[in-house]
């Protein structure tokens, strides 16, 4: 054979396994259908590349991902957060350190990410074939992984395979779920794929008018049927369709359950760091002060001044009045506001849209100490391919270099 790995994919898990591989000796092929790596880990946190999520300890990182932990632990005692920042600083690129213990390279740029990935490969001699789509794997007649087929007929043989085909999310990237119809044809069971982590469309047309807003540390529930069904405080931002931001984001997947069982409604408490009686004083103190501005001309730190207005004109609040004309029953009507303002869920964003996709390749077939498959022992299954639902925040991308340098320690023995 002229390989002795073959890595199908070339996003951030498949570049990790085969930089891996190649630099215990093993001969790698990587196998990529567009012109070039890692499309979708340019794009990945609004082109900044959220590398992982700095919490070094183990147990703490996996309390994010509780339906996976009992099968990451040992993943996680051979590649953690630590070892992630290790390989990128030792290799030039220095980090830093954001909201949410969310880990950003020092020049807000995917590339620095990408060309680490793309020089340890360079460094390890891997052979990487672009514009080279795959149909599927080839096996022999025990039923063993003896190839895998192209697009154009050809056959590539090699001792191992690595699939890192990604999963649906962002398709104008390459990531179309090749992976999973492949997996299935040949026995694997794939629990069924659906957009994850995906920005929330709302019918409030005063809030698509805050389009470009952020907003800081607020608290964001979701409701059904005037019950709260979970809340969660981050950062998030308006948009011209409604809704975005980790906060959002991570909020996304228990709308998308409830959305099957009726209308969903969000609450925004804008500042959750006060009550209602402090909010009360505060609104009085800038009114007072204030009092012979329009309501629309209101200067505060409070809340940006955009929201504000439209809180104003919501609670019934004439934004054209003098500050000392607001009575006290619409201040009191605001202030309940701006703890609790409501938000209707139109739908859900689709795949185009999504960071990540949840379903993939059932864990209970794969052997999370190599990530070999437990049907094919010549098989390693990496990445999103994988069925791990994980929050926004860059827990994803830890699991491509957890899964992917794993992958690539194991399936070769020089």
């Amino acid at each position: 054979m002229e390989y002795d790995v073959i890595v199908i994919g070339g996003g951030p898990a498949g570049m990790m396994a085969a930089g891996k591989a190649a630099s215990k000796g093993a001969r790698v092929l990587l196998l990529e259908k567009n012109d070039s790596l890692g499309k979708k880990l340019l794009i990945t946190g609004g082109g900044r590349c959220n590398v992982t999520n700095n919490q070094p300890d183990n147990k703490l990182f996996l309390k994010k991902l509780p339906e996976s932990m009992k099968y990451l632990f040992t993943s996680f005692t051979q590649w953690n957060v630590t070892s992630s920042l290790a390989f990128f600083h030792d290799r030039g690129m220095e980090t830093k350190t954001e909201n949410e213990r969310r880990e950003f390279p020092v020049s807000n740029s995917a590339q620095s990410v990408w060309d680490v990935l793309v020089a340890e490969m360079k460094k390890y001699n891997v052979t990487i074939q672009a514009n080279s789509p795959v149909t599927g794997f080839a096996l022999d007649a025990e039923k063993h992984i003896s190839g895998v087929k192209l697009q154009n007929g050809t056959v590539l043989s090699a001792a191992s395979y690595i699939l890192a085909t990604g999963g649906k999310s962002h398709p104008e990237t390459g990531s179309t779920g090749d992976g999973f119809t492949w997996l299935s044809e040949i026995g694997h069971k794939v629990i069924s794929t659906a957009p994850s982590l995906v920005p929330i469309a709302l019918s409030d047309n005063w809030a698509k008018k805050l389009q470009g807003v952020s907003l800081q540390n607020v608290k964001l529930s979701v409701l059904q049927n005037d019950t709260k069904r979970e809340t969660r405080t981050g950062n998030m931002l308006f948009t011209h369709f409604g809704v975005t931001g980790p906060l959002v984001l991570n909020l996304s997947n228990s709308v998308r359950e409830l959305l099957q069982y009726g209308e969903v409604m969000l609450l925004l408490d804008l500042l959750p760091a006060m009550n209602h009686k402090e909010i009360d004083e505060a609104l009085q103190a800038i009114y007072l002060e204030q009092a012979k501005k329009r309501v629309k001309n209101i200067t505060t730190t409070l809340l940006p001044a955009s929201v504000l207005r439209a809180a104003h004109k919501l609670a019934g609040i004439d934004i054209e009045k003098n500050c000392n004309d607001v009575s006290k029953e619409q201040r009191k009507a605001l202030v309940q506001l701006i703890k609790a303002l409501p938000m209707h869920v139109s739908h859900l964003l689709g795949l185009n849209k999504a960071v990540i996709t949840s379903g993939g390749v059932t864990l209970d077939e794969v052997n999370f100490k190599t990530m070999q498959s437990k049907l094919f022992p010549n098989l390693y299954i990496v990445g999103d391919v994988l069925n791990i639902n994980r929050p926004s925040g860059g827990y994803s991308l830890q699991l491509c270099w957890t899964t992917g340098f794993i992958a690539g320690n194991s399936c070769f023995t020089p």
